[in-house]
């Protein structure tokens, strides 16, 4: 458990939150079965921290993969922090425990370590992921969100989650939580694309005022296959200043912008259903970047996206209306 402790951030309700996790999101093009072997493999290397959601619709695969590795005794269930989240059409206050529920069932669980709320703009209740309309709108709904934290909350109660958090939330929407009248347990976390192109420095700092850590997705770029990520935007990993920092210290472009959000005390989540680059992206503890590198990366933001949250432009809740 020390050297588990060792690489995590302490979270600002007591709990552990190791410092590099795996990402799970897949298209849909990636068999499900990769999922599974891709988790097994990750746990084998070392990677112990594991971010699913219910949108990802593998979280069986998953539940497969940890449970395999807890009857092998290669790990035990508290070595595992798992991570789930609420999607959109689950943000009414009745449908929360619900929806953590199915998670839990899916992944073969007592309980999640971090349940956090996927993205503040409410949708339709039912069994589609994206319900539309007619004419391919999507179909929102009311719901104050402040009444879905409080649902939050009271799983956390219950004991179906050790922690609670939320995803894809700007300052105006956690200031919303952070200044909400009773509020039980402030958010221990903020997930959100973060990367060289898109540093989010501003948030951070803002989180880092409020103690509360700062989880990154998407910190190699993305795959354009998905659905919401944006096309024809530059790779990441192919950036050439990126390249030079990597050659310099011989390590490969994916590992010095791992690298890059641990020395900014940023948690961040290495995406790859690739044996040998599940290995590589858990290499980043035995170098260092240097102030120089730091600032070189930190030049290269061009506050650009790789995930846009199509179809929810106008919603007022799209956190990306207000960048900050």
């Amino acid at each position: 458990m020390n050297q588990i402790r060792s690489l995590s951030v302490k979270l600002n309700d007591g709990h552990f939150m190791p410092l590099l996790g795996i990402g799970t999101s897949a298209p849909d093009q990636v068999p499900k079965s990769e999922v599974e072997k891709a988790i097994k493999i990750a746990i084998d290397v070392g990677y112990r921290h594991i971010d699913s959601a219910y949108l990802y619709q593998n979280e069986e695969e998953i539940g497969q993969a940890i449970r395999k590795k807890i009857d092998s005794g290669t790990v035990t269930r508290q070595d595992i922090f798992c991570t789930s989240k609420l999607w959109s059409t689950f943000l009414r206050p009745e449908l929360v425990q619900t929806a953590l529920e199915k998670s839990l069932k899916k992944l073969q669980l007592s309980y999640v370590n971090l349940y956090i709320i996927h993205f503040p703009v409410p949708l339709k209740p039912g069994e589609d992921l994206y319900p539309k309309d007619m004419h391919g709108k999507f179909l929102f709904d009311t719901v104050d969100l402040l009444t879905t934290w409080e649902a939050l909350e009271k799983c956390k109660d219950a004991g179906l989650t050790k922690s609670i958090g939320v995803s894809n939330f700007n300052r105006k929407q956690l200031e919303m939580i952070l200044n909400k009248p009773g509020l039980k347990y402030k958010p221990v976390c903020n997930q959100v694309e973060c990367h060289p192109y898109h540093n989010q420095s501003k948030l951070l700092e803002f989180c880092k005022s409020k103690n509360i850590a700062l989880i990154a997705y998407g910190a190699l770029g993305s795959d354009s296959n998905k659905e919401w990520v944006t096309k024809n935007n530059p790779v990441l990993l192919e950036d050439p200043v990126l390249k030079a920092i990597a050659e310099k210290h011989r390590r490969t472009p994916a590992q010095v912008a791992l690298r890059y959000q641990l020395q900014r005390d940023v948690v961040v989540l290495a995406k790859s259903f690739d044996e040998k680059r599940i290995k590589e992206n858990f290499q980043v503890f035995g170098f260092r970047l240097t102030p120089e590198d730091m600032k070189t990366l930190d030049g290269l933001n061009r506050n650009m996206r790789y995930f846009e949250a199509a179809g929810f432009s106008d919603h007022q809740n799209n956190p990306f209306l207000d960048e900050y």
